[in-house]
Parts: C-alpha cells; structure tokens; sequence
C-alpha cells in the first residue's frame, strides 16, 4: 500500500483480536491509513505457566521453548499474519539497527542472522515481514512513515541514554528522503508502549545526573525517580520528531505486573511482552 497522505494522528486503542481476543494496544486509523499494524502485547492469551504466565515472547527467559513457539504463533495467528516472515533480535542494551528493506528468503534471513547478533532496533521497508521485540519494563517504541517503513525499538535506560529510538527515525529519514524529501521525520506516528514509568524507575544518583545532564532536569521527578519516556521524547524531537505525533501508552509495567511482565516487579524471573509492527501486502 502507499501512502498518499499524511498519517492521521497517532493513537493507542485497547482490542481483542483472533479466537483466543488476545488483548492488545493498537491504532487502527493507522492501519487503515497505511496498511501497517503496530502492536504492544500483555500478559494474557498464551500458553506458557508459572512466572512466565501467559504470553510470554522472549526464549531468553528459562521458559519452555515450545510454550515461546506457540505463543509468537498465536500473536501472529491472531493478527492474521501467519504468513508473514519473523525477524526478532538479540537484544543487547545497545543502539545498533538492522534494517530489511525486501521480503526474499535470502534478505530477511540476512536479517535474521544479523538480528541475533546483537541489535535493539529493526527497520522494516518491505511487506510481509513482521520486527518483534521483547520487553518487561524497557520502553518498547514503534516509528511509522506514510512510506510504510517503520521500526520497532528497545530501549532501556541505557537505550534512551544512547539514542537508539532516534538513531532509528533518523535512519527511516535517510531511507525515505527521497520520497519524503528533508524533514522527514517530522512526518512520523512514534508508539511509546508500556514501561516502566516515573514512579517506580528509581535509579543511583548517578544515573539522574546523565539523564539530567543530556535531557534536562525536566526528566527527573522530585523524588529523584526518572522519566524514560520524557528523555527519550527529548532525543526523538532532536531527530526532527514532532511532538504532537508521539503517543504514550501511560502505563507502567511494575505498577500494572498483573497485565505485564515487570523484571523489577518479579525479582527478575518473568516472561516478555511484546512491540510487534508488520505491513502486510494488499
């Protein structure tokens, strides 16, 4: 599909979605607009038993891999999108990217391979093939162009320290630019999904001082705690981002354990949600 227009404003709406309603938070104005369909996952809809309970997507966590299979093939059931190609990545706490830019066995397997070698960020240009990533108090973000490229970001403190979320929108600008021409970024829909959020993200004082030192002082709450999401705000509008066109989810994953995974929340032994975004071929 191509756009031919603006995207309509960014917005996150609660659905259930296949027989099993898996619950998730979505835009379908996006979706009908251009075609890609962003999603952040819960907890709830999968297989998976014990501190892992439901829907966990991430194989790293001691989980029973067959529980891990059927739950991403349950995610992708649910969307309609059983046929579309997987990429997820070896997620490192770093900022490199690997970008698919066309849907053949030999790129997205390219991709795949780059993937699990380490990277927190995937740039999706081609149809057909869905970027997964796995998070349990991180910030999971998702950038869309009318283009129809989009990535799909994690970003830990470390993350929104280094920029990877605006590494990336700067990455779709450079791959739209002929298209889109200068400023493209300015152009994008930015998903912040469930995270950890002011109230509980404590850190050492260490920590607020970097954070307060790069982003502002606008970033550190009273109490000492930190705003990821408004550090990584101040980074994404640095990239050309408007502001008017990132929307927070505003939930906070160790506040809200029962309907999330919260690394912090469990003492360390939990299962992942998910940031999944694909464009399908129409």
């Amino acid at each position: 599909m191509v756009a031919t227009e603006q995207l309509p404003s960014p917005l996150l709406n609660a659905r259930r979605f296949g027989a099993r309603c898996l619950p998730v938070l979505t835009d379908d104005r996006l979706y009908e607009s251009v075609g890609v369909r962003v999603v952040f996952t819960g907890r709830e809809g999968g297989v998976s038993k014990g501190p892992y309970e439901s829907l966990n997507l991430g194989s790293h966590v001691e989980d029973d891999l067959s529980s891990v299979q059927e739950n991403r093939g349950i995610l992708l059931e649910s969307l309609d999108a059983s046929n579309v190609r997987l990429v997820m990545a070896n997620q490192v706490h770093g900022d490199t990217l690997v970008c698919i830019e066309g849907a053949s066995a030999s790129l997205v397997d390219e991709a795949c391979e780059q993937a699990r070698k380490g990277a927190d960020a995937l740039v999706v240009g081609a149809c057909d093939v869905a970027a997964l990533l796995c998070f349990a108090d991180c910030v999971p973000v998702v950038i869309v162009s009318p283009t129809g490229r989009f990535a799909v970001v994690h970003a830990g403190w470390r993350g929104v320290m280094n920029g990877v979320a605006a590494k990336a929108a700067e990455t779709l600008a450079k791959l739209d630019r002929p298209r889109l021409g200068a400023g493209a970024s300015s152009e994008y829909n930015v998903y912040v999904g469930p995270h950890i959020r002011t109230c509980c993200f404590e850190t050492g004082t260490d920590v607020r001082d970097r954070f307060a030192a790069r982003f502002g002082s606008g970033c550190i709450a009273d109490n000492g705690h930190v705003s990821l999401v408004k550090a990584l705000s101040v980074g994404l509008e640095e990239a050309g981002v408007s502001p008017h066109r990132i929307v927070d989810a505003g939930v906070c994953t160790q506040c809200s354990h029962e309907e999330y995974f919260s690394y912090r929340a469990s003492g360390g032994v939990c299962g992942r949600h998910g940031a999944i975004a694909y464009r399908k071929a129409r």
